[in-house]
């Protein structure tokens, strides 16, 4: 289904806003302000043709506009209507409009007539059109006695309305006692003149209260004619009452019922005419009798219909042609057409006009000595003539004027002067009617005045059109000249539009478009200006539009209406459903620029319409809602063309529900044997409501039909009716027939039953039958019911027999079946496979072969070969396991396999035996075999420990599989510098026998890379390496010392060599002594390549969190300690236990020093490999707290230096490493004060 999104945008103020505020102005240029001398302007009349209800007073309207106010005075008929003398009649307070009084006893009919109104003051008089008045009749039906109609089935008839003759015409239509409308139908429908045409009657039209009734609209009265009675005779009734009711001639005769071809009813004849008028709806009709009804085609000889007027009512019978013009007239065929032949009628149409307007007169305003023309042009058919009066009467008889001068359809003035101001009226008028026109010349002098009020504002979307107005009046007309601005220069070229009413437009206005505008208004009597103002607007912009959506039923679905505007403008929003408001519903929840649907039905399906309307302009857009669900269920399923071995379903879909059925699932229940089991039978296609089912005997069929569409399945439809098809003999035997002995003496032949449907009929049951194969034995055969199993006893062991099953019922046998090989039961087999031979291929595989034994010991579907084998002993290992046994099958008759996965340097046991379906035979004797050696796997561990300055110690263990005798080990290492370069490498021969090595004269702080292997005498088994560094040389490096204030609890350490070991000792100094806490890290390798961030570094940051826990720590046991004690002098003690290598602190401020920021921040390389055992030798300090003991009592003084006691050393703990590249643990530096 494609999207479907509509949008619309109009603009206000540039289409039909500004269009009728342009029209409205090009008429009050003409007019006259009411403050001036003006003729009469006849401005409301009553029709021409005024029909009145003769129940209710008449009003004759007539009013005018003039200075002086007019007069008004009546013709009736064409002579003077003395209203003074007429108690009924009144004329309303400065107004013509006449008042007959008919509720107060007055007759309408008394006063039909025509009547004219004139409209005069002292420059003129206007009159009215001719109104016609003619109280509206709704006259009774005349008494008429109706026989009743009887008529043969098959005949036409035509049943006589002849309503009475009302003003205006009544409206036909025919309705039963019940106040029933009639059906109608191509057969059975309503002529234009209200008769009720029957092409041909059928037994179902008789009844006896066929009404015409009449509608009189004017007058609100309906008038009902006697009810007319039908007998409709069929032909069954009338061969049994022809001969006694009817004569032989008579028009009932028995005859039978025949078809016929169409005859026209109406119109009668094969020509007609028809004459309508330029204006008008054309109407013409055409009925016709026949047997099959007749069907009515429309053809306009020599033309088309023409495109977008043509319509078809009644059945087709009726063609109708709205807003008919000349073209439209020709001849006109209709054609009613059955299966035996046709009949036509052709209509000349003839199309008349009443006169109409080509150029109406308009009103002429004048100064004096100006000259001005009248013209009064009119087309019709026939052409219509036209004639002038003046001031209401024939110009011929009127008034001399010297400045008029006629000419047919024009008046001509010349030098017009204040006299010469009349009223002119123009008559053109034919057989079909007469146009009035009204139109006066006024001679004024007068300066220029403008109408539109000053300083008006006008506002106007941008890109749109502006039209600014200066209404205006003067005599002479006045010139008018639009400036922008005060002091602007006049407006001119092709992006300005000056309309003759004043008005300035501005086609495409921009925003650059706003500002003040002047209109300046000039004639030779004088000048006058007004200012006006502009504003542009930007367009309101739905810049997010509602899409189109599908949804499944009982779901959630919002559109969005995301709109842009001016911020001077305020939009409202409004919703609609399929162009109309919103249902009354809680679920439909409108927001500020959505709309949501909740709990989604059917009924919410259509067309959802966003408008935004602004005071300026309105746009929308609209979007599709598709609500979606899983189709209803088939229903009416019908079962026909039922046969013993298929029947024809056929169905009527259910609603899709707006997602097409892809296909049709068809299923069955067998009430006979599976009753309340439903099975699929087939599938159809959507497209699809038949479908032509196998069926099988002696099942009771039961049929359901599900829809499927892309949402799911429909519900299961109603099953159809049960259909139990007849018995048969099977057409089918059991399969999967099978024979196989479950003992050595027995033959168990099993098979698949048949279900209940292919029984075919009742009493299944089954013939098994029996032999061995190739022997010449007759076929043993038993019946059994209906089971899936027979066991044959005594048979030999495992011999072939022949085997079939056949399917029977109570009617008889099914087709010969096929037979199947089966073998009575194995056995054990009997004798074991000899000469048993091995061949070591490595040692790791070897190879076993053997002699097959003969078939006939095996008793039984030879399986293969099995391989037993285990390692009885460890060549190279004392230590004796649990023996496991492994197992190797070689499947069918092979006489060699390959055993894989051995261990070297092992003693094994093998035996063979055979296997059959029942189990193995007896084992070969066992056959012993040895692998040689192999190389050994790794050493179990290396690790390295205690390093020194020169030296490393190596530790490892013996492989876990030395698959042979070592004969030695042997070590590789070399050097790994700053950037990860190997040096030189040096390899070391270990005797076998040896577990540990000291490696001495290495590097101080470098780290080693170490490959470690052992070997047989066979090769080197797989190496194991590993890394570890010697430390750093204190007695070549001094302690490099930084004072660090209190209360820092980092310090950052600058100027590293990559790849070299550091110890970092902090140590913080109290009451209690000098104490500290140290570590030992390795920094990072230099690399090349790129430089790494230090703030990322998992190490660095390890290290900063280690120091600073650590300073604050000791900062928090200072300030303890400091609380609790006084002040004493230290001094001496201070002396007494100073440390050489740390700098004292600072005299001027008693604090510690602090770094400075002043240098760029040097990042630490990453920490290159660390030794096996992860770990690096920490070593102690001379000065750690942990040597004072516990119970410190120490605090800062307020001059910074540290107050404590110290007390007894206690004997150091070994503290564990961590990674080099990590801080010291605070939890090692947290036991140090507890």
């Amino acid at each position: 289904m494609q999207p479907k999104i509509m949008m619309k945008k109009k603009n206000i103020s540039a289409s039909k806003a500004s269009l009728v505020l342009f029209l409205c102005q090009m008429i009050s240029a003409l007019d006259v302000p009411l403050d001036l001398s003006q003729p009469p302007t006849i401005t409301q009349q009553s029709p021409k043709d005024y029909i009145v209800d003769p129940r209710e007073n008449i009003v004759i309207q007539c009013e005018a506009k003039g200075k002086p106010p007019p007069s008004f005075s009546w013709t009736r008929n064409g002579t003077h209507f003395d209203i003074d003398k007429d108690a009924q009649v009144t004329m309303k307070p400065n107004s013509g409009t006449l008042v007959i009084n008919i509720m107060n006893g007055g007759k309408a009919e008394a006063y039909e007539g025509v009547y004219q109104c004139t409209a005069r003051n002292e420059r003129g008089a206007a009159i009215s059109n001719n109104i016609v008045i003619r109280p509206s009749r709704s006259p009774l039906w005349t008494k008429e006695k109706l026989e009743p109609n009887q008529v043969r089935e098959g005949d036409s008839l035509v049943l006589h309305c002849r309503p009475p003759v009302g003003l205006p015409p009544p409206i036909i239509f025919w309705m039963d006692n019940a106040f029933q409308r009639l059906p109608q139908s191509e057969r059975v429908s309503q002529g234009l003149n209200g008769d009720l045409y029957f092409s041909n009657v059928q037994p179902e039209d008789t009844r006896e209260d066929y009404i015409c009734y009449a509608r009189f609209n004017h007058t609100q009265t309906i008038q009902q004619k006697q009810p007319i009675s039908v007998k409709v005779f069929s032909m069954d009734s009338l061969n049994d009452t022809i001969a006694a009711n009817l004569s032989d001639t008579d028009i009932y005769g028995a005859r039978p019922v025949t078809e016929r071809q169409p005859v026209l009813l109406t119109p009668t004849g094969s020509t007609s005419t028809k004459v309508e008028l330029r204006g008008n709806v054309l109407l013409l009709e055409c009925i016709a009798a026949g047997l099959p009804t007749p069907v009515i085609r429309w053809i306009k000889e020599g033309g088309e219909l023409p495109a977008n007027r043509t319509f078809f009512e009644n059945f087709k019978k009726t063609l109708k042609i709205i807003d008919v013009s000349e073209a439209d007239s020709g001849n006109y065929k209709c054609i009613a057409r059955n299966t035996l032949g046709s009949a036509h009628h052709v209509i000349s149409v003839t199309v008349k006009a009443a006169p109409y307007w080509i150029t109406a007169p308009r009103n002429l305003v004048l100064s004096p000595g100006e000259d001005g023309t009248l013209i009064c042009r009119a087309n019709g058919n026939p052409k219509p003539s036209i004639s002038w009066l003046a001031n209401g009467v024939p110009i011929a008889i009127a008034p001399e004027d010297p400045s008029r001068k006629v000419d047919g359809d024009t008046i001509i003035f010349s030098h017009v002067q204040e006299r010469s101001s009349a009223v002119y009226q123009c008559n053109a008028s034919n057989e079909y009617g007469y146009l009035l026109a009204n139109a006066f010349v006024n001679v004024l002098a007068e300066p220029p005045r403008i109408l539109t009020p000053a300083n008006k504002l006008y506002q106007v979307i941008a890109d749109s059109p502006a039209l600014l107005d200066c209404a205006y009046f003067g005599s002479p007309k006045p010139e008018i000249e639009w400036f922008k601005g005060v002091k602007g220069s006049i407006l001119r070229g092709s992006e300005y539009i000056f309309h003759d009413n004043g008005t300035l437009e501005i086609p495409v206005a921009q925003k650059d478009s706003t500002g003040a505008y002047t209109c300046v208004a000039r004639n030779k009597l004088g000048k006058i200006q007004n200012e006006v103002q502009l504003e542009i607007k930007d367009p309101t912009v739905i810049i997010k539009q509602p899409e189109y959506k599908v949804i499944q039923r009982y779901g959630q679905v919002s559109f969005e209406c995301i709109i842009k505007h001016d911020s001077t403008l305020l939009p409202t929003v409004i919703w609609l459903k399929d162009n109309d408001e919103l249902p009354d519903d809680e679920r439909f929840l409108v927001g500020k620029d959505n709309l949501t649907i909740m709990n989604v039905t059917d009924k919410d399906d259509g067309t959802y319409t966003c408008i935004v309307n602004t005071t300026l302009d309105s746009v929308s857009a609209s979007a599709v809602l598709t609500v979606v669900a899983r189709p209803n269920p088939p229903f009416d399923l019908e079962l026909t063309g039922q046969l013993e071995r298929s029947v024809e379903l056929s169905w009527i879909p259910g609603d899709e529900n707006n997602s097409p059925i892809t296909n049709f699932v068809i299923e069955y229940e067998d009430g006979l044997h599976e009753p309340g089991v439903w099975h699929y039978q087939t599938e159809v296609p959507g497209t699809q409501t038949t479908v032509q089912l196998k069926l099988s005997p002696y099942v009771n069929y039961s049929f359901r039909v599900i829809a499927v569409n892309e949402i799911g399945r429909s519900q299961p439809s109603e099953p159809s009716e049960q259909y139990l098809t007849k018995s048969a003999n099977p057409d089918e035997n059991p399969s999967n027939v099978q024979g196989i002995g479950s003992e050595p003496d027995n033959l168990v032949i099993t098979w698949e039953s048949l279900k209940g449907f292919q029984s075919n009929g009742p009493g299944l049951q089954y013939k098994v039958s029996w032999r061995q194969k190739d022997v010449d034995d007759e076929w043993t055969s038993v019946i059994v019911a209906n089971v899936s199993k027979y066991i044959v006893s005594g048979t030999p062991t495992f011999v072939p027999y022949e085997i079939k099953v056949q399917a029977l019922n109570d009617l008889g046998y099914a087709p010969e079946p096929s037979e199947v090989i089966g073998h009575s039961g194995e056995d054990l087999p009997m004798v074991a496979p000899g000469n048993v031979q091995v061949h070591v291929i490595n040692s790791t595989l070897a190879k076993v072969h053997w002699d097959p034994v003969p078939l006939k010991t095996v008793r039984g579907h030879l399986q293969g070969y099995k391989v037993y084998y285990w390692k009885v002993q460890s060549l190279s290992r004392r230590s004796r396991r649990h023996v496991e046994k492994k197992i190797l099958t070689f499947r069918g008759n092979k006489t060699f396999g390959m055993l894989p996965g051995l261990e070297p340097y092992s003693t094994y046991k093998l035996n063979v035996r055979v296997a059959n379906g029942k189990g193995e035979g007896p084992a070969s004797p066992d056959k012993v075999f040895r692998t040689p050696e192999g190389v050994p796997s790794s050493p179990s561990f290396l690790k390295i420990t205690n390093p020194t300055l020169d030296s490393l110690t190596l530790e490892w263990g013996s492989p876990t599989h030395p698959n042979g005798v070592l004969t030695s080990y042997v070590l590789k290492f070399q050097p790994i510098n700053n950037t990860h370069e190997l040096g030189p490498l040096v390899e070391i021969r270990i005797p076998a026998n040896e577990s540990s090595l000291i490696l001495k004269n290495l590097n101080y702080s470098t780290r080693y890379k170490f490959y470690f292997n052992a070997q047989t005498s066979v090769g080197s088994g797989n190496q194991i390496t590993e890394e570890a560094v010697t430390i750093m040389d204190e007695g070549k490096e001094d302690w490099k010392k930084e004072i660090v204030n209190g209360s820092r609890s980092f310090f950052v350490l600058k100027g590293l060599t990559p790849g070299t070991a550091y110890k970092v000792r902090v140590g913080a100094e109290g009451l209690s002594g000098f104490r500290s806490s140290e570590d030992v890290f390795e920094t990072g390798p230099a690399m090349a390549s790129r430089q790494v961030d230090i703030a990322t570094q998992g190490w660095f940051i390890g290290l900063m969190c280690a120091v600073a826990l650590l300073i604050l720590i000791l900062l928090i046991v200072c300030f303890i300690r400091r609380n609790k004690g006084g002040k004493y002098p230290v001094k001496e003690k201070e002396d007494a236990h100073a440390d050489p290598e740390i700098q004292p602190m600072k005299e001027d401020d008693g604090t510690f020093g602090e770094y400075s920021d002043a240098e760029d921040h040097k990042p630490l390389k990453k920490g290159s490999r660390t030794p096996s055992d992860r770990t690096v030798k920490k070593e102690d300090s001379d000065d750690s707290l942990v040597d004072y003991g516990e119970g410190v009592n120490g605090q800062f003084n307020e001059d910074g230096s540290f107050i404590g006691q110290y007390s007894g050393k206690k004997e150091k703990e070994p503290a564990e490493g961590n990674e080099s590249s990590e801080a010291p643990s605070p939890v090692n530096a947290m036991n140090s004060f507890v």
